[in-house]
C-alpha cells in the first residue's frame, strides 16, 4: 500500500508537469480536480497504511514537494479561473494575465518553500513565506483584481502544498 501512495504521488509530479508546460490557456480546468483526485487517494491509502520504511517516508517527502510544486499551477490557475468575473461580464478579474505577472514562478518557489518548512515542522516559517510574498507584492496590490488574484491564487497554492506534504506526514505515522 505504500508503494501506491509513491506511485499516485509521481503520477500528480508527472501530471502536474505535463499540465504546468501546457500553458494557462490551454490547460483544460477539469485537470485540476484530476490531480486533486490523485491526491486524495494517495492520502487516503497513506492513511490507512500505517507505519512505513524510513526509504518509503523519505521518499514520500521528497515526492510531496515535487508535487506541490508540478501540481500547484494548474490547481491555482484552475481556482483562478473558476472565480474569474470575465465569466459574468466584468473586465479586469483575476484570470487577467497582465495582472501580477511573474506569479507562475512565484508560486513554484512559495510552493516548495511551504512545503520544506511543513516537513520540517516549522509554523514560524510557514508566516516567514507568506509573509515575505505578500511585502513583495504590496506595491501591486492596490488594484481590487490584483488583490484578489493575490488572494485567491496564494491560498490555492499554500492549501495544495499542504496537502501534498500531509499525505509525507501520514506515512510518518
Amino acid at each position: 500500500m505504500n508503494t501506491a501512495v509513491l506511485v499516485l504521488l509521481g503520477l500528480t509530479v508527472v501530471l502536474g508537469l505535463l499540465l504546468t508546460a501546457q500553458g494557462e490557456r490551454v490547460r483544460p480546468p477539469w485537470a485540476a480536480l484530476f490531480l486533486a483526485g490523485l491526491l486524495a487517494l494517495a492520502g487516503a491509502l497513506a492513511w490507512a497504511g500505517g507505519n512505513a520504511p524510513t526509504e518509503i517516508v523519505e521518499a514520500a517527502a521528497l515526492g510531496a514537494v515535487l508535487a506541490a510544486v508540478a501540481g500547484g499551477g494548474p490547481v491555482a490557475t484552475a481556482v483562478l479561473r473558476a472565480a474569474d468575473p470575465a465569466a459574468v461580464g466584468v473586465t479586469g478579474g483575476p484570470q487577467d494575465p497582465a495582472i501580477l505577472r511573474g506569479g507562475a514562478w512565484i508560486g513554484a518557489l512559495e510552493r516548495a518553500a511551504v512545503a520544506a518548512t511543513l516537513l520540517a515542522g516549522s509554523g514560524e516559517g510557514l508566516v516567514v513565506v507568506l509573509a515575505v510574498k505578500g511585502l513583495g507584492r504590496y506595491a501591486e496590490l492596490r488594484a481590487p483584481a490584483a488583490a484578489e488574484r493575490f488572494i485567491l491564487g496564494t491560498l490555492a497554492s499554500a492549501l495544495w502544498a499542504a496537502a501534498c506534504v500531509g499525505v509525507a506526514v501520514l506515512l510518518r505515522s
